[in-house]
């Protein structure tokens, strides 16, 4: 039986489980386990904020977020987020998925990086990019209860250094294609035109967020 806090668990489906061994089969443990935990920290974000949301589509797309990073789906030419809306994309349609359906599972995990839009967009959106910036960034961690987190920690373990080594996953899935980087246009502006401008650095907000190790 899966992890249940507060009445969030997995979905008792087919589709999930074949998410999940998917995904287990895919992914590298380091994955697979955070993105069982964005889940986890993405529907409780949903049942703190009073949202309606579908749990399967969440789940989709919170086990999927990361699929571009893995060889087996990474591509030449896109960014790993489009590899793996992608992927979800496809599997949701050999299983007959409604295409609006799939359409917020695509945006879900291709927006999963771009902050400060997903929040004001469908809840599935919304809640897949609140559960990465929990478990990878720690932005919202004191919304959770201390009994909250242990659990879901304790399901699906964090490595024991776990800020380098999905620092190290991501350069190993997106270092082959630097292009696709490309990201905040506007930073470069002010970097431009304000000698004085810091420009954010997703790693090193990754090793100070809130979360020990």
């Amino acid at each position: 039986m899966s992890l249940s806090i507060d009445g969030i668990r997995i979905p008792d489906s087919a589709l999930a489980r074949e998410v999940t061994e998917l995904v287990r089969d895919t992914e590298s443990p380091l994955l697979f386990h955070h993105s069982s935990r964005v889940y986890y920290f993405g529907a409780l974000a949903g049942k703190h904020r009073g949202l309606s949301f579908d749990p399967e589509l969440l789940y989709t797309g919170a086990m999927f977020h990361d699929m571009g990073l893995t060889a087996k789906h990474s591509s030449s030419n896109e960014r790993f987020e489009v590899d793996g809306a992608n992927a979800a994309r496809d599997f949701l349609r050999r299983h007959g998925i409604a295409q609006n359906d799939i359409d917020t599972v695509w945006t879900a995990i291709a927006l999963h990086t771009t902050p400060g839009i997903p929040q004001h967009m469908h809840p599935v959106i919304a809640l897949v990019t609140a559960g990465v910036e929990m478990d990878v960034l720690g932005l919202t961690y004191p919304d959770y209860s201390d009994a909250e987190r242990e659990a879901v920690v304790h399901a699906h373990p964090r490595s024991e250094h776990f800020k380098e080594d999905i620092i190290q996953t991501f350069y190993d899935g997106i270092h082959h294609k630097p292009e696709t980087t490309f990201g905040n246009v506007k930073a470069d502006v002010l970097a431009d035109k304000d000698a004085r401008f810091v420009r954010g650095n997703f790693c090193s907000v990754i090793r100070g967020s809130a979360w020990p190790g």
